[in-house]
């Protein structure tokens, strides 16, 4: 946030005392108990910077505070910076949104829906339609997670390691594993949180003809300075990469909620972290480390409509259409999801090309404005840019679930009732 000065709440429409409110409640409910080891949290209203925090520790065994500048495992807060580079190549016409995947993947073309059976011994159909490109970009391809531990086809995933938290192989290794393993369901005909983020990242190398990680720096990071944005964290960067914990006492990687008692295990040191060097694997779905600062960049030149400081990502009309509901038949996630684990909320939710999108925010039971658009990562970072009230959030922590506790819920309460003076 250094090229930002901070601003009082007022001077855009909000309280500074409700953001004192939210602070207390971060560090009693939170870091006081045991929950984070420390939290950042930043506002952005009506072009100005209106708050800027962070309290308790990156990594509690060295004692390291909490800064400005830490860097955080943001994992799927990668897919929406993924999703926009994959749209700079649709503006350009060299793909479109309705070719079948197979026309870049030819080895997928006979990719048959799961019956039965168990890997490699599996039991298909062939899909009803072709996976298109959309499919990957609202997840409704017919790709998982293995992390999901819903079925037999997830179980597949975990045992050759496919877009998992630690990862493995390369993105061509992936593509190749995943032409061995048939879909959950046909394509378009449900939601599934799943690896399609990652085959977006493999299609946007194969399409410009350069690394993937080389078109992001050249086209997005370089262009908006987001100069602690990367795979990896370097040498010189090493001192602030924060600490990852896990909400679980055996210190597990697991996405299904349950009761939580606080209390945090070490999930991944920072000075043995495997993202201190490039990773083999270049994952679009959740591969990235950032700042609150580099983040809220991105954000800024999304609320901008595609462009910020002379630089445009995407067009304000590509950005719209990312941002409307993709789901078939303008459902909403509850209709479609077979999914044991989102990034969102679902009750008046929907999906656009990378983001969550809020179709009802009544629906929600949460306070907020159709039309905003948001997603998180597994370590509990989030944000959400409400392009009614020209406001963005972004929270930063390192606490494995997402879902262990109410946070973002929370957030999303509690930033909305500091706004005294709304748009709408």
């Amino acid at each position: 946030m250094s090229a930002l000065t901070l601003a009082s709440p007022e001077s855009a429409g909000m309280s500074r005392a409700a953001f004192d409110r939210i602070e207390d409640h971060l560090k009693r409910r939170y870091i006081d108990a045991g929950r984070f080891p420390g939290t950042q949290l930043v506002v952005y209203r009506r072009g100005k910077l209106v708050h800027s925090a962070v309290q308790g520790f990156a990594d509690l065994e060295r004692k390291a505070a909490m800064k400005d500048n830490t860097i955080f495992r943001i994992y799927s807060m990668t897919k929406p910076i993924t999703s926009i580079a994959f749209m700079m190549l649709v503006e350009e016409g060299r793909v479109t949104l309705d070719e079948p995947v197979h026309k870049y993947i030819p080895e997928w073309k006979n990719l048959g829906v799961f019956q039965a059976g168990i890997a490699p011994a599996f039991l298909t159909r062939p899909p009803s339609r072709p996976m298109l490109i959309v499919d990957l970009l609202r997840h409704t391809s017919g790709l998982t997670y293995g992390f999901q531990q819903r079925s037999n086809v997830d179980a597949a995933y975990r045992e050759m390691k496919i877009g998992e938290v630690e990862k493995a192989g390369t993105l061509q290794s992936m593509i190749e594993q995943l032409a061995k393993i048939p879909l959950e369901f046909s394509p378009g005909e449900a939601w599934n949180y799943s690896v399609s983020t990652d085959v977006i990242g493999y299609l946007i190398g194969m399409i410009s003809g350069k690394p993937f990680e080389q078109f992001l720096k050249e086209r997005i990071f370089e262009p908006l300075e987001m100069k602690d944005t990367d795979f990896f964290v370097p040498p010189g960067k090493a001192n602030r990469f924060a600490a990852c914990y896990s909400a679980s006492p055996q210190g597990a990687m697991t996405f299904h909620a349950s009761e939580r008692k606080g209390g945090l295990t070490l999930q991944e040191d920072p000075a043995t972290s495997s993202f201190l060097s490039p990773p083999s694997f270049i994952s679009g779905g959740g591969g990235l480390c950032s700042t609150a600062a580099d983040y809220l960049t991105f954000c800024r030149a999304l609320l901008n409509g595609g462009e910020l400081s002379g630089n445009r990502l995407v067009g304000p009309k590509t950005l719209a259409l990312m941002t409307s509901n993709h789901l078939p038949g303008g459902r909403t996630l509850p209709e479609m999801s077979r999914s044991l684990f989102s990034e969102a909320t679902y009750h008046g939710i929907g999906f656009g090309l990378g983001f969550s999108v809020t179709l009802d925010p009544v629906q929600t039971l949460i306070p907020g404005s159709a039309g905003e658009y948001a997603w998180g990562g597994a370590a509990t970072t989030s944000f959400w840019i409400d392009p009614a009230e020209e406001l963005v959030a972004i929270f930063m922590t390192q606490v494995l679930p997402s879902t262990a506790y109410p946070i973002r819920r929370e957030l999303r309460t509690m930033i909305y009732a500091a706004i005294t003076d709304s748009n709408l």
